[in-house]
């Protein structure tokens, strides 16, 4: 079959839905590359690094990419990509939205200055427009000029007209739509309701519809069969209830080439091998970061000494995994969000009985709801507590919003109390349905992971010999310090935006660096399993010794040692206000995650990244201040920094420093003029361990070198 090479108004509509969640991500950088690839790379406070990745080229589509797949940065920016850094860089995200039903997605991004909007045409020959907050195009791509649109730089842009929506109309709309058309029933839903041909032939299997079925041929019970199948779709892709799928055509020795990639699983391609991913931009990620080389040639005979990337592979797989138990952590907390939804209904039972009966006896008394609307907001004005609740009312669903106990609560109002609490529970029993549905395709994944193992561990053992002399090789100890040039190789991860150390036993412990990060640290990763310490002095981090990642599950079977125990009170006396006092060892203290709490004991107070302790500590006593500062060659380039222990193991090379006369920004340019001496590319150490980037690991206070 032919391969999708262009994205249809379905994938957008549930890709659009699944990118918003990047909404608020910070623009670092823009790229433009020869094929019509635009590259946005953005931060987000939760997520990390995140590369979106939009083809006008060949391919038209919209992915986010991790970034083993992103391509290297053109070496000199074209004007394109500089007028775009220029207008957005640390600008926010704003939005992601498909334009109607078309396929064209506009990405808003506001900055201080004013807003910026990129709008993608990833249709016919492609196109991308950068608008300024008044719709004035700033520059294009390509210019356009036909007789129904304008896409000029000075121009106000133009959307081409509004294609017909099919996932808005009701029923009549959507039948008379059908009866217009003097063609059949699957042609009539590609090209009259701008499904396309494998969406209008897919809807017909999913209907019992025969797709060559003349329209006039046709009856209601066709038409009512097609638009509920319709309206299924909307709902999949408004509740977000995705399983995607990059399909496959069989091949001899298992499954062959990618030829689709689909948001849910398609009926219509029974026939060909299904590949799930966890997300559809994954989906998206894995089709087409690997559509050149399914389009390709035939590979030269003689394969035998390219070894396959199982490692690309095994991490690709660990990322799914990771992604899987995530979403399960996310269905749960939706589940538990919705019982406490109808918790709340039936704890303030008479306000949400008054509401609502209100609202009915007014609709029976002929009243319109924008009547009832005016009605809620005199009464507010009047301090009237039912009307203070609601929030919003919507007509077109008969609905209203109320606010109950920081919790938005939308209400059926011709449903009782009884019957709106029975629906947020039934819904809070279907999102945990899809925890199961998640949980069978973790296991899925780590068979899909073992066998890359069991691959890889194949080709090494027939492949013996070779690797054995590329071993020898290997082993050789590389002495980085005279190497004239060092490869940088660097990865970014979530808890670099804390103090941060491995622990001698590979354990991860962090800190904060002041009291936003503390309640952080605290509030949002401090999990079951995790060690906290502190100080018995007042003014220092807290600190977590990690017993698992925060998307892995907690295994009682973990233990930490104590090695590990020590380095982390090490590491919360020599950060915290001991060092900036001149003092070279104090107490610490460890308890257990659930022995830390936010809520004070009655009459107390709790100031900004302050905690409460219940029940026993462990004390380390005259714990030694300590701290490292080390530049790690392999399997990273970067500095580290932390207790001397770990840090020294870790490092090529370290600068042990003590409390002492130099501030923090002096001691920082004296490390960094030291490590450059210890070089031999000394343009390696600007690169990687800059004194800015040295200082984020040195304490509070002043220093000196231990010589």
């Amino acid at each position: 079959m032919e391969r999708k090479r262009e994205l249809t108004s379905v994938d957008l509509a549930a890709l659009t839905s699944e990118l918003s969640t990047y909404e608020g991500s910070k623009l670092e950088k823009a790229y433009l590359y020869d094929d019509g690839l635009v590259r946005l790379k953005m931060r987000d406070f939760d997520l990390g690094r995140i590369e979106l990745l939009i083809d006008v080229g060949e391919t038209k589509h919209l992915r986010v990419a991790p970034p083993e797949h992103v391509p290297p940065a053109p070496e000199r920016p074209p004007n394109f990509a500089m007028m775009l850094r220029n207008r957005i860089e640390g600008a926010q995200l704003a939005s992601i939205e498909q334009f109607e039903f078309d396929r064209i997605v506009s990405i808003t991004f506001e900055r201080d200055d004013g807003s910026t909007t990129i709008v993608a045409e990833l249709f016919g020959d492609g196109n991308l427009a950068v608008l300024d907050e008044t719709g004035e195009v700033v520059d294009c791509l390509d210019t356009v000029r036909l007789k129904s649109r304008t896409v000029a730089p000075g121009s106000q842009y133009e959307f081409p007209d509004a294609r017909f929506n099919p996932l808005t109309v009701d029923y009549e709309e959507f039948g008379a739509r059908l009866r217009q058309s003097d063609t059949d029933v699957v042609r009539t839903l590609a090209t009259q309701l701008n499904f396309g041909g494998l969406w209008g032939e897919e809807l017909c299997t999913r209907a019992g519809v025969e797709k060559v079925l003349d329209i006039e041929a046709a009856g209601e019970d066709q038409f009512r069969a097609i638009y509920e199948e319709v309206q299924s779709l909307t709902r999949r892709l408004q509740d977000r209830n995705f399983d995607p799928r990059v399909y496959r055509e069989p091949g001899e020795d298992g499954p062959g080439k990618r030829v689709d990639v689909t948001p849910i699983p398609m009926e219509e391609h029974a026939e060909l091998e299904p590949d799930r991913f966890e997300s559809f931009t994954d989906a998206l990620d894995d089709y087409f970061t690997h559509f050149d080389e399914d389009e390709g040639s035939p590979e030269p005979a003689d394969q035998s000494r390219q070894r396959p990337d199982f490692e690309a592979e095994i991490e690709k797989q660990k990322r799914i995994i990771e992604q899987q138990e995530g979403a399960i952590d996310s269905f749960e907390e939706q589940a538990d969000t919705e019982r406490e939804k109808a918790e709340l209904l039936y704890a303030h039972y008479d306000l949400v009985d008054e509401i609502l009966t209100t609202t009915r006896q007014a609709r029976e008394d002929g009243r319109s709801w924008d009547e009832i609307e005016a009605q809620f907001e005199a009464g507010k004005e009047q301090g009237i507590t039912a009307a203070e609740a609601v929030q919003s009312v919507d007509e077109s669903e008969g609905t209203l919003t109320v606010r109950i106990d920081d919790h938005d609560v939308t209400l059926l109002v011709s449903d009782g109390v009884e019957k709106n609490a029975d629906r947020l529970y039934k819904e809070a029993k279907r999102i945990e349905g899809k925890k199961e549905g998640a949980k069978e395709a973790i296991a899925n994944t780590r068979e899909e992971l073992e066998a890359v193992k069991e691959r890889r561990e194949e080709w090494e053992a027939s492949d013996e010999e070779a690797s054995d002399e590329q071993d020898d090789d290997e082993t050789e100890e590389i002495d980085w310090l005279s190497r004239q040039s060092v490869p940088i190789r660097k990865s970014e991860s979530w808890y670099e935006q804390f103090r941060w150390f491995e622990t001698s036993d590979g354990f991860l412990v962090i800190g904060g660096r002041n009291a936003d990060e503390n309640e952080e640290i605290v509030k949002k990763y401090l999990s079951r399993g995790d060690l906290f310490f502190h100080t018995q002095a007042h003014g220092g981090p807290a600190t977590v010794l990690k017993a698992t990642g925060p998307s892995e599950a907690y295994d009682e079977d973990i233990e930490i040692p104590e090695r590990s125990k020590n380095e982390a009170a090490q590491f919360a006396v020599s950060y915290s206000s001991i060092w900036k006092q001149g003092k070279f060892a104090a107490d610490a203290y460890m308890v257990d995650h659930d022995q830390v709490s936010k809520t004070p004991e009655s009459g107390e107070y709790l100031e900004k990244g302050g905690f409460a302790i219940r029940g026993d500590r462990t004390y380390f006593e005259d714990t030694p201040v300590g701290v490292a500062v080390g530049i790690m060659c392999e399997p990273e380039t970067r500095v580290i920094g932390g207790p001397p222990e770990p840090i020294e193991s870790q490092a090529e090379t370290t600068i042990t420093v003590e409390p002492g006369k130099y501030a923090q920004n002096d001691i920082a340019k004296r490390l960094y003029r030291e490590f450059k001496n210890r070089f031999a590319d000394d343009s390696f150490v600007r690169k990687v361990a800059s004194p800015d980037l040295i200082q984020e690991f040195l304490p509070p206070g002043g220093s000196t070198m231990v010589e």
